[in-house]
């Protein structure tokens, strides 16, 4: 950023205050102008995309992804049979076809259908061992997936997706030179690090709170940027997830629709990260493994019975065939908070007219990064149980305290009545910091919008704010 030469300390600075200021350096003071500057775009979005991730997690927990929680029924004997659960549903709804079922998590829950009324999802609970509808509600109608679309895009679309993408670039930025300006200096530098001075008051003891609560909660922040990245629309989708998705070919040469797997999302993300650029198989062939016995009527009661004869137990998903070429698929994962162990992923596809086995895909056949995205989101999502659930709340509130201690602590600096940013200063001779421009290159390399982002704002910094004066005693 610009040079600006350190003011000597004012008079109301401590005197350790201005030994600390000399025994840092240069590359000191440089990292925490990064690290400001990088927080004054970053702590917006990452206060928003905490809040509304708790608000994600603790509405999964409560009321479940689909609203299916809000439902419980009495176990009484064995459940109808699926056929007949779906039957009341085509009798109370007899213009709306049902395109996807999703089997109870426990017995107590209730069964849960996906019909489409007039172009419009529309979700229904049935009672499975009563054969009757509790209620009905549109899909995507909830706090689950208000909360989702802020927390991808920001409701903005493409905008707001690209928004956040380079928030999570910048982040990276805030860790490292967090890390560097937090590092352990002296004798009982390491303690320091790891546990707040309780006994700092005012500024200090803000500076100990930050410095410590982002130490312990920085590797967890680089573990959600990375896979909260995933599904960005540049670094995700064009880069990473393009290269590891799940190769077709390997499907023994059935026949492919023009659809991807990413068909099936219904609105949200529920398709496996390594599947959902691979293209979904075609039925109306005879190619595939065996499936559905010959002679049995291939439709949602014959789907399921095949699928708990193949191992597919608890909570799983059945969609409907889409289309004369459409195909069966039955799925349970964590993306679809189907499982809390997301090495149990499986998607199977059958042929809508033989029965037939056109794929079968499981954890052990993704990708090396794919298999490392079902865990990250996973882990991320808190679908991990009871443990991954508290760590979620506890880290999205960390967020949120870092965010606002930063703001604290910039105000606390701040001289009184002085109308400027106030930015950290840096020396008018700073030698080439060769840590620092690796950092920017890999984070440029790495993350492409980012990247572009930095060199607007270096572009800015020596072409406009360095020839304007008054503009850089502003932002100074």
């Amino acid at each position: 950023m610009t040079d600006i030469t350190i003011p000597p300390p004012p008079p109301s600075a401590s005197p350790s205050s201005a030994v600390r200021r000399g025994a840092t350096g240069p590359f000191y003071f440089a990292a925490w102008r990064w690290h400001f500057y990088a927080g004054l775009y970053v702590v917006p979005f990452l206060v928003v995309l905490a809040l509304t991730g708790l608000v994600m997690l603790w509405t999964s927990v409560l009321d479940g992804r689909d609203g299916e929680n809000a439902f419980t029924v009495a176990a009484a004997g064995s459940p109808l049979a699926v056929s007949a659960q779906m039957q009341a549903v085509t009798t109370a709804f007899p213009q709306a076809p049902v395109v996807r079922y999703i089997a109870p998590r426990a017995a107590e829950g209730a069964a849960i259908f996906q019909i489409d009324r007039a172009g419009e999802a529309v979700m229904v609970a049935v009672d499975p061992y009563a054969g009757t509808v509790l209620g009905d509600w549109p899909r995507r109608s909830g706090w689950y997936d208000f909360a989702s679309d802020v927390h991808g895009t920001l409701m903005l679309g493409t905008l707001g997706d690209r928004l956040i993408e380079i928030a999570a670039g910048f982040a990276v930025v805030l860790v490292v030179t967090g890390l560097y300006l937090w590092w352990p200096r002296g004798r009982h530098g390491v303690l320091r690090m790891l546990v707040p001075d309780f006994a700092a008051r005012g500024r200090p003891l803000w500076k100990s709170l930050h410095g410590v609560v982002g130490a312990w909660m920085s590797a967890i922040l680089v573990v959600f940027l990375l896979s909260g990245l995933s599904w960005s629309g540049v670094w995700g989708e064009k880069f990473t997830q393009a290269w590891s998705t799940f190769p077709a070919e390997k499907w023994d040469n059935v026949p492919l629709s023009d659809a991807t797997h990413a068909a099936m999302n219904h609105g949200t993300k529920q398709v496996p990260w390594g599947l959902e650029q691979t293209p979904m198989p075609a039925s109306g062939s005879q190619a595939g493994a065996p499936g559905i016995a010959d002679g049995v009527p291939v439709d949602l009661q014959a789907v399921v019975d095949f699928a708990r004869a193949s191992g597919f137990a608890g909570r799983m998903q059945v969609n409907m065939p889409s289309g004369e070429t459409g195909v069966w698929t039955i799925s349970r994962d964590s993306m679809s908070n189907d499982s809390a162990d997301p090495t149990s992923d499986r998607t199977v596809h059958l042929d809508r007219f033989t029965g037939k086995v056109l794929a079968d895909v499981g954890y052990g056949d993704y990708a090396v990064p794919a298999r490392a995205m079902a865990v990250g989101v996973a882990f991320h999502e808190g679908d991990l149980g009871a443990w991954n659930v508290a760590l979620v709340t506890v880290f999205c509130l960390s967020v949120v305290f870092l965010s606002a201690s930063g703001l604290v602590m910039w105000w606390k600096r701040r001289p009184a009545g002085v109308a400027r940013l106030v930015a950290p200063p840096v020396p008018d001779s700073l030698p080439m910091w060769k840590g620092a421009m690796a950092l920017m290159l890999a984070v440029s390399m790495l993350f492409p919008l980012t990247g572009l982002t930095l060199i607007a704002v270096l572009a800015l910094d020596v072409l406009v704010i360095a020839r304007l004066p008054g503009l850089r005693q502003a932002i100074g």
